[in-house]
């Protein structure tokens, strides 16, 4: 199932470059190109590797939204597995699986008051769309079934677990308060059941 593994450097902030190899998959059945990185060869280890699932967010990831705060949570993510190892799954689901069209719909009723809940529903859609069937077959593909995960959110906790891959320990990210995405962050832990810690 992996199809191609390119070594690529990366760089976060002010950080030197953070060698990584890049990974593609075949026979996913969406067809999304969902890839991996590796850092400090992870999947070759014996122990349990650090792994997070990252779901596309371009304008957080890129263009540095202050409405969420996927992009601090990416360069943490990729700062602590580039100085520890671990697998980062890179995941084509962009605004809670609605795409990227309907996100911008979503972000204009957020801005006439709506919760990022209240505005996918609005919109016609559930609070979270996506499905991580295929990043436990990454994972599987990988030979990774034993995982140390990083993520604040249960919904990716027991969909992996209910998918065969067994979690050692959850590991949190910081919760990122910027001008913008407090209300955010205070609704996704109040509703989406998120474990921040906002002290």
């Amino acid at each position: 199932m992996v199809n191609v593994r390119a070594r690529v450097p990366f760089k976060v902030g002010l950080n030197s470059d953070i060698p990584a190899e890049l990974l593609s998959f075949n026979g996913l059945e969406s067809g999304k190109e969902h890839v991996a990185l590796v850092f400090k060869g992870a999947d070759k280890n014996s122990e349990p590797p650090l792994v997070r699932m990252h779901s596309e967010c371009l304008t957080g990831d890129v263009f540095h939204s202050s409405r969420c705060d996927c992009g601090e949570q990416l360069d943490e993510t990729i700062n602590r597995m580039g100085a520890q190892g671990g697998v980062l799954l890179y995941l084509r689901q962009e605004g809670r699986g609605i795409g990227l069209y309907n996100k911008i719909d979503a972000y204009e009723l957020q801005s006439q008051g709506m919760n990022t809940y209240e505005a996918n529903n609005h919109l016609g859609f559930g609070d979270d769309l996506r499905d991580f069937t295929e990043a436990a077959l990454m994972l599987k593909a990988l030979g990774l079934k034993e995982i140390r995960l990083i993520t604040n959110n249960p919904k990716k906790i027991n969909e992996l677990e209910a998918l065969g891959i067994t979690i050692a320990e959850v590991v949190g990210t910081k919760a990122y308060i910027k001008d913008g995405n407090e209300s955010y962050l205070r609704t996704k832990a109040s509703h989406g059941k998120h474990r921040f810690n906002f002290d």
